[in-house]
């Protein structure tokens, strides 16, 4: 850099501290940074703030800039299309310099937003950070049960608003977990999460209405570390549904809705390997389950036999059902086909029909259906040319009415175009790559290009619209999303081939991809960078740890970067049930396969491409040492020039800021950055 410089560049003290590990002794020199106590840790992270806000203090115009850009194509005051539940027709709207939405409601959809039933922004005033984790009205409509994180660590405080009033009851639970709940039908019960010592949910409480929560009465426990607790109302109404779910294993509870101190009935007993859930169809149940079919199929059982499973939609090779949602004369399959999701029908008559989608590749689900017993389907879809609209669709005619198109001012959304790519990984595996750039971008090798990966827990990520992107492809930069194995774009054969001893594919997948990016002409050798956040963030540091010289720039948001000692500590949130998709790296050969891309324990000295990297002090998921520990390492093997720079958000947790337009201002910071770091505008 040139004018301004920065603060001296952070350097963490360097203390003395050995991990016993099967693959023998390693050594950590800060180790020491996971103990938030200690005084020198906040220091530490509050030095790497300093040094990350002089470092982008000569791009404060290109920040700003950026920012308004983005300001600009959002339609701030804005309404989302009311959806009907029972009488009433609910809606969420947003308002020019309000940080977050208001929840109202009235008897038509012209009157939707006539009645408040939660305005965010009010109980998010004087709070740093604010997370809404539900919003769950009665089944009669008078009360509304919200939650609220304040502090960025995923612990919720469950409130009840009187909506007819505007304030809360006495009613309040504590120290609660995830937004899963559930009301009897007669609204005098309520169902919640607790979460144990490590932050994991794994018991379902029933709560009587007007009395204090110390009598609240445990419903059901799972103690098996590996699983995860849920539980919701079917859409049905008519029963409550308990879900443990282990990475690989499944099992579920039913309870009547209008019997809600019953004894829940097992479904069907667990049994490893096994993964299902279970909704209601009026009379019968539907279930979705892997049993005997990796790709999943669709079942069908009596309610007074929910273990008698027959089978109704049989299992297709390649074609991973993801879920089903079972209305009153059909049902709803979402299910990833040819690397693109897609949503079919199945009405009772056995009759199918797949609904259309949109031209480019992209994304399609539901968006926002709270009654049974309807023939109106409503869909959102969305590409990364085409913002999101939603639809409703007659399932019975196939007449499509347009409900909305997400505005999208000063944007001609005639100025981009995208296409779909393969790349082919070294074991001649086809990886899909959807690429988005601005028209007047060439494709001859002399474009920046981001590439955005994922590529963990089946979690497939389809295209999607983002009027923040706009400002890197308006500036020349192109945009590649890969789909590696580890996600679930493929089937599951897709994700097993990228988890556990096959979980290098992941990376050498996305490293296939970049490589072909520059070799067919969608991007500069020099000017290539890679992004991804949390199990994406382990993507990007194993990507620049294997090959830093493929990249000029790596962004890692809240980066999963130091896997062999987290996944070795069964006392940190998350560890157990983690282990049956990365392994125990307490024993081989997960000891030694772990070890091979952990990117903390393989940043040797290096000329690394210019880096930056976010975390959350009060983040559950993935702890802030882990980052603020990978970069300290980074500093002192980095042969280079390039930056290194890390912002830790100190009041958040996970996802980063809470309100939208610091998250615009952080956006813009990292846009900023990608833009500045691979030469598509000058260095200040």
């Amino acid at each position: 850099m040139t004018g301004n410089q920065p603060t001296a560049v952070p350097a963490a003290k360097r203390v003395p501290h050995s991990w016993d590990r099967p693959t023998g002794a390693a050594q950590d020199h800060y180790a020491w940074l996971r103990d938030r106590e200690d005084p020198d840790t906040i220091g530490y992270l509050e030095a790497e703030n300093t040094f990350a806000d002089s470092w982008f203090a000569p791009y404060a115009d290109t920040v700003e800039a950026i920012y308004e850009e983005i300001r600009s194509r959002v339609q701030e005051t804005d309404d989302s299309p009311p959806v009907r539940d029972g009488d009433w027709w609910y809606q969420r709207r947003t308002e020019e310099g309000k940080a977050y939405s208001i929840h109202t409601r009235g008897r038509s959809a012209e009157t939707a937003g006539e009645q408040l039933v939660l305005d965010t922004n009010a109980e998010a005033d004087g709070h740093e950070f604010f997370s809404l984790g539900m919003l769950n009205v009665s089944p009669d409509h008078t009360l509304a049960a919200w939650s609220a994180d304040t502090d960025g660590s995923e612990r919720y405080t469950v409130r009840f608003r009187d909506v007819a009033t505007g304030t809360d009851i006495d009613d309040v639970l504590e120290g609660t977990k995830s937004g899963a709940s559930a009301w009897s039908a007669d609204g005098s019960w309520f169902f919640y999460m607790l979460p144990d010592a490590t932050e994991r949910p794994y018991r379902v409480m029933r709560h009587r209405m007007g009395t204090p929560q110390a009598d609240d009465v445990e419903v059901y426990i799972d103690d098996d570390e590996r699983f995860f607790v849920g539980v919701g109302t079917t859409l049905s109404e008519g029963w409550i549904v308990i879900s443990s779910q282990s990475k690989i294993t499944a099992e579920s509870w039913l309870l009547p809705a209008d019997d809600p101190t019953a004894e829940p009935v097992l479904v069907r007993a667990r049994e490893t390997g096994v993964e299902y859930d279970v909704d209601d169809w009026g009379d019968q149940l539907v279930v979705h389950t892997n049993l005997d079919a990796e790709d999943f199929r669709v079942m069908t059982a009596p309610h007074d036999a929910p273990g008698e499973w027959t089978e109704l939609e049989p299992h297709q090779p390649g074609q991973r059902i993801t879920g089903v949602a079972p209305f009153a004369g059909h049902l709803v399959i979402h299910e990833w086909h040819d690397a693109q999701p897609r949503m079919r029908l199945l009405f009772r008559d056995g009759t199918r029909r797949v609904l259309p989608g949109l031209e480019a590749p992209h994304s399609i689900g539901f968006a926002g259906n709270r009654t049974w017993d309807t023939d109106v389907l409503r869909v959102g879809m969305q590409s990364m040319v085409d913002p999101h609209r939603i639809v409703d669709i007659d399932v019975r005619t196939g007449e499509q009415t347009l409900v909305k198109q997400h505005p999208t001012p000063n944007v001609d959304l005639g100025d981009y175009t995208a296409d779909r790519i393969w790349a082919t990984a070294e074991d001649g595996t086809r990886v899909p790559v959807d690429v988005v750039r601005h028209v007047d971008t060439p494709v001859d090798g002399s474009a920046a290009c981001l590439l955005y990966g994922y590529g963990s827990y089946e979690h497939s990520i389809p295209p999607s619209f983002s009027v923040a992107r706009l400002s890197l492809l308006d500036r020349g930069m192109t945009y590649a999303l890969v789909h590696p194995r580890g996600g679930g774009e493929g089937g599951r054969r897709w994700y097993l081939d990228g988890k556990l001893l096959a979980k290098r594919n992941t990376f050498t997948d996305t490293l296939a991809a970049a490589d072909h990016l520059v070799e067919t002409g969608w991007s500069a050798p020099d000017r290539l960078a890679i992004r991804g956040g949390s199990a994406g963030g382990l993507l990007v540091g194993a990507c620049i740890t294997m090959r830093p010289d493929r990249f000029a720039t790596a962004v890692a948001d809240v980066p999963f970067v130091d896997i062999v000692t987290t996944m070795s500590d069964p006392t940190l949130p998350l560890t157990v049930t983690e282990w049956e998709e990365w392994g125990d790296p307490r024993e081989e050969p997960y000891a030694s396969y772990m070890l091979s891309y952990s990117p903390y324990d393989n940043t040797v000295a290096a000329d690394y491409p210019a880096i930056y990297v976010t975390a959350g002090l009060n983040d559950p998921r993935v702890s802030y040492h882990e980052p603020a520990k990978w970069v300290a390492r980074l500093r002192e093997m980095h042969t280079g020039t390039r930056p290194i720079v890390m912002k830790t958000e100190m009041g958040a947790g996970h996802g980063g800021p809470s309100g939208r337009y610091e998250a615009w201002r952080d956006e813009a910071r990292t846009l900023a950055f990608l833009l500045s770091t691979t030469g598509v505008i000058d260095r200040a």
